[in-house]
């Protein structure tokens, strides 16, 4: 085992755990060390009421994250989203929709075949795929959730060689089951620019991804129902320190699935979880240092 942890270590990758909990030096390009997300916002009505609640909390988050798919979302609803983005100055980030449980797939519907999670079945979903985010790029949208990693090394290839336009982000959902530091390694070699890792994962885990990339990590700070529901508010400080550059995805609690139809009301509540977490990280860690509004690069 000790030859394992010194290859790891030859090879500049952390030899185990972090259960040291170093504090992470890195930093957003603008100094900060977190920011916040709000996931699972599936249309212009309910992010219009969750930018008008928070305006109403004075607080500010960074990201907006549909969940659904582009594929189930009009022309117009596209449009109005990226409207409502630049509006309230923050990234908006829209699912891509063909995969295996939009796929006509029985395995994916089986308790065995659940472990594929939402990868792509045969090479026509990866070019249904490609044309998901051609529909998106058109109407202004420039951040993608991502699945599948080989779609990742596509569209990777593709922004390098001006098929997408250079700006395009690309985000890896939680539900690609990643939660080790040489997994994370290998998805920001192949043009991932922030990385959801699964959604339990544990402080010293998290510390060890860090030492392992450099692109921010999204964590989860609490849970739909379906994957176990858990509020981690009271970790997030820790969260913070260990594993800057992070996004905060918060209000999950309100939903009880990964795509779950947000409401306008729905919407309101996640506001709100958003308050409670920065009031966390203000009574235990006030000096962590927040991106100001509009920060989204």
């Amino acid at each position: 085992m000790e030859d394992t942890r010194k290859f790891l270590e030859k090879i500049g990758m952390p030899s185990g755990d972090a259960y040291d909990l170093p504090t992470s030096e890195k930093k957003f390009s603008d100094g900060a060390q977190y920011r916040f997300e709000v996931p699972g916002i599936q249309g212009p009505g309910p992010m219009k009421s969750l930018l008008e609640e928070l305006d109403k909390y004075r607080l500010v988050i960074h990201r907006v994250t549909q969940t659904k798919g582009i594929m189930l979302l009009t022309d117009d609803e596209i449009k109005e989203m990226v409207y409502l983005a630049k509006k309230w100055n923050v990234e908006l980030i829209l699912a891509i929709g063909p995969r295996a449980t939009y796929d006509t797939s029985a395995s994916v519907q089986t308790t065995e075949g659940q472990r594929m999670g939402y990868r792509l079945r045969g090479q026509e979903q990866i070019v249904r795929a490609i044309e998901d985010v051609k529909r998106a790029v058109t109407f202004g949208c420039r951040g993608f959730l991502i699945y599948d990693e080989g779609l990742l090394w596509l569209l990777n290839e593709m922004r390098k060689q001006g098929e997408i336009p250079l700006e395009c982000k690309f985000k890896i959902s939680a539900h690609c089951g990643h939660g080790n530091p040489c997994s994370a390694k290998l998805l920001e070699g192949i043009g991932a620019n922030s990385i959801n890792p699964i959604r339990d994962i544990q402080l010293q885990m998290l510390a060890s991804i860090r030492q392992a990339i450099n692109i921010p990590i999204d964590v989860h700070t609490e849970n739909p129902a379906s994957s176990g529901g858990f509020i981690r508010h009271y970790e997030v400080p820790e969260m913070i320190r260990v594993s800057s550059p992070i996004y905060l995805k918060t209000g999950g609690s309100v939903a009880k699935t990964h795509s779950w139809e947000t409401t306008s009301d729905d919407a309101r509540k996640r506001a709100k979880q958003v308050l409670l977490v920065k009031q966390v990280i203000e009574r235990y860690y006030p000096d962590a240092v927040c991106s100001e509004r509009g920060k989204i690069d």
